[in-house]
Formats: C-alpha cells, sequence, structure tokens
C-alpha cells in the first residue's frame, strides 16, 4: 500500500480538532478545567501531528491549508471569548486579541479587492503571537484546574500577550500597507 493512501490522516486529525470545539466551550463554561484543559492538551497534540504529517510525508491539500488554521483560530477565539464571559480574564485583552484579527481579516480582503490577489504567509511575529496566546490560555486552564502555579506568570503572561498582540498587529499593518503603497504606485 502506498503512502498517499494515508494522505488523508492530517486531514481528518484537522476534524478532530474542529469537533472538539463544542465540548471544549461546554467544559469551559460549566469550570471543567481539568477536563477543558485535557481537550485543548489533545487538539494541540492532533495539530503538532497533523502538521508534522502534512509536511514530512507532502500530505498537504488544499482543505487543510484553509481549514488547519481555522480550526486552530477558532479554539482560540472560543477560549478567549469564554474565559472572558466567565470573568476569568479581562474583557480588555479579548477585545485585543479579537480585534487584532479582525484587522488583519479586514485588511487582506481590502487588499485583495482593492490591490490584487496574494498569498498571506504568516509573519515571525504572528507566529510568536499565536504561540504566546496559545501558552497563555494553557498556562490560565492549568491554574483553573488548580494546579500550583504562582500568580505572578500569569499577570506576566497576560501583559506578554497583549505586547505580542499590537505588536503583530502593527507589524501586518506595515508590511501590508507598504505592499500595497508600492502596487499602487507601480
Amino acid at each position: 500500500m502506498t503512502s498517499n493512501a494515508w494522505r488523508w490522516i492530517p486531514n481528518a486529525l484537522t476534524l478532530v480538532r474542529i469537533v472538539l470545539i463544542a465540548p471544549f466551550a461546554k467544559a469551559l463554561l460549566v469550570q471543567e478545567y481539568w477536563f477543558a484543559l485535557a481537550i485543548f492538551v489533545i487538539a494541540a497534540l492532533t495539530d503538532g501531528l497533523d502538521g508534522f504529517l502534512a509536511r514530512h510525508f507532502n500530505w498537504r491539500s488544499r482543505f487543510g491549508a484553509v481549514a488547519d488554521p481555522l480550526a486552530d483560530k477558532a479554539l482560540m477565539v472560543v477560549a478567549y471569548l469564554l474565559l472572558t464571559y466567565t470573568a476569568v480574564l479581562p474583557v480588555w485583552l479579548c477585545l485585543l486579541v479579537l480585534g487584532r484579527d479582525v484587522l488583519i481579516v479586514g485588511g487582506a480582503l481590502v487588499y485583495h479587492y482593492r490591490i490584487g490577489r496574494f498569498e498571506m504567509a504568516p509573519s515571525l511575529p504572528g507566529k510568536l503571537n499565536t504561540v504566546l496566546q496559545m501558552l497563555f490560555i494553557l498556562g490560565v486552564m492549568v491554574v483553573l484546574a488548580g494546579a500550583p502555579v504562582q500568580p505572578i506568570w500569569l499577570e506576566a503572561g497576560l501583559w506578554l500577550v497583549a505586547t505580542s498582540t499590537i505588536y503583530s498587529g502593527c507589524h501586518y499593518v506595515a508590511i501590508w500597507g507598504s505592499r500595497a503603497w508600492r502596487s499602487r504606485q507601480s
């Protein structure tokens, strides 16, 4: 049997992550933080595994290229929204995190319709911001689950995420604004 027969595995793992969003959301709402933490860890592991398989065996697909980052973003949006709704996170942080994403998507749409087609690749500050946001949510859930963690780490994480979110948002605006400007000039 050829390795092509297994090309579906990364997409299946992405679908598992999408299916895990609903029980993750419910666990956060009813404050079953150990269960939410377990789901979050499973989602992270499937994300890493599907990325590894897609790259290592070249099992990439158009579906995976679109669905994988959307599944990741959906899990993070749910986490930030529900942890804010349950008063665990401050509203301003949620607005900052979600506002950055809206800014990027809105900017991409404006660029696409006003300038032209483009391939958007995540920047290094954007990737770092995503990792920091995920680690922060993981840390929050570990604390909420009752692990003995010093609260100073959460405070530091909150400000690190806020700073990274602002920086990466400004970075995207600068890079894509510059590209738009050059395209309009030529």
